[in-house]
């Protein structure tokens, strides 16, 4: 009887840290993005992904385009940091309140992303910059 309990909780902690949220997916990202890790950081997001000024501008679609503008600029900016001021959860949808460092000048951006998740995996991104 002990060992099934031991196996039960095991599968249930393995499951648990399997399941993937919006909030963990919008971390990991933040996560590698600070680390400048492309891989980690384009992991979260689906292949179709498009990326948009709010409230409907695409600027680009594809995992391909992410990684090649974003790569340029992890390669380019190594002081590179984006603090978390706050975050709301709300469904499959989450609204990072950020503010990005480390770019040449002391140029610091101000901006929202709101990020849109389907499938366990970000499908869209909505930017607004002050």
């Amino acid at each position: 009887m002990r060992i099934l309990m031991s196996i039960a909780l095991l599968f249930i902690g393995l499951y648990g840290y399997a399941q993937t949220t919006p909030a963990l997916l919008a971390q990991q990202q933040l996560d590698a993005y600070n680390a400048r890790d492309i891989e980690a950081f384009l992991a979260p997001y689906s292949e179709e992904v498009e990326i948009y000024n709010f409230p409907n501008a695409l600027l680009y679609k594809g995992k391909a385009t992410m990684r090649v503008n974003y790569a340029t600029m992890f390669d380019n900016t190594p002081d590179l940091h984006c603090h978390l001021v706050n975050r709301i959860i709300l469904g499959n949808t989450v609204i990072d309140q950020e503010r990005v460092e480390g770019f040449s000048g002391g140029q610091i951006i101000e901006a929202i992303a709101i990020y849109k998740i389907k499938d366990d995996k970000i499908v869209q991104v909505y930017f607004i910059r002050k």
